[in-house]
């Protein structure tokens, strides 16, 4: 079970690796792009990948914070207590309310589709709604290729009928890795642990 379940996890970090930097180059325009197969040119080294990852109570378009995180000063060391910004709708939070669009960041979505039902659903997300809508199309797809012999979604083979927390923080981990500049999976990523975030 254990040995699935890491290879399982395996295949979603290799998939999300390419299309989290595919999605981060296409939604910030970067130039140079965020490289798909080097993994040392992320986290906060580079400028979109440092947005997404910066705690939502710091502001990354201050050079100030940009230069403390980087330079990991006191008052910007970047743990898994603060929630980044790739967590939220359009990538900012509302400090009096910082429940409000949480989980409802673009990449977030795209990357949930693109594990659970396929990276072509990836596509249609759109990053303003509230994510139900994954579990719904899956349910549609079903339906309408009842006949026809495809391919199971995983939500299909673990009988997956709805969102859940579990599958929420799966998911932040997993975006959380692809951003990151580390290139194997372990819990711990210099000041960040992804068990405590998880």
């Amino acid at each position: 079970l254990r040995q699935g379940a890491d290879s399982a996890r395996g295949d979603d970090t290799s998939k999300l690796k390419t299309l989290v930097s595919e999605w981060v180059n296409r939604e910030f325009k970067l130039n140079p792009p965020v490289d798909m197969d080097d993994k040392h040119t992320r986290r906060f080294i580079n400028d979109a990948c440092g947005k997404l990852l910066c705690p939502t109570e710091l502001d990354w378009n201050s050079p100030a914070v940009w230069a403390g995180i980087r330079d990991r000063a006191e008052g910007y060391i970047v743990t898994d207590l603060s929630f980044p910004a790739y967590l939220y709708e359009k990538y900012t939070t509302n400090s009096d309310n910082l429940e409000e669009g949480l989980f409802k960041g673009k990449i977030l979505i795209q990357s949930y589709k693109a594990v659970f039902t396929s990276p072509s659903s990836a596509k249609d997300v759109e990053g303003d709604g509230d994510g139900a809508d994954v579990i719904k199309n899956n349910r549609r797809t079903k339906k309408t290729t009842s006949t026809i012999k495809v391919k199971k979604h995983v939500t299909q083979i673990i009988k997956m009928d709805k969102v859940s927390p579990r599958s929420i923080a799966y998911i932040a981990c997993q975006v959380r890795f692809a951003l990151s500049s580390i290139t194997s999976w372990r819990s711990v990523d210099g000041d960040f642990d992804y068990v405590q975030f998880w």
